[in-house]
């Protein structure tokens, strides 16, 4: 019994030591596409015909009656 408690506390450790999350460059990767994604998505939010659209549906919303 004593053997299998060490195997299978050998198991635990050996996986517990496995590089599993992201390094460091995975992290900046990471930070850059998301900072590109979010000036994608602001300059298409702030085009004209989105920005246009965008103005009309708030506008509806607040003239809506109740």
């Amino acid at each position: 019994m004593y053997e299998k408690v060490r195997a299978r506390l050998r198991a635990l450790v050996g996986r517990m030591r496995r590089d599993t999350g992201m390094v460091t460059s995975e992290y900046a990767m990471g930070i850059i596409a998301a900072v590109a994604f979010a000036v994608l998505l602001y300059e298409v939010v702030t085009s004209g015909q989105v920005k246009t659209e965008l103005q009309n549906i708030v506008k509806r919303a607040l003239s809506a009656r109740m």
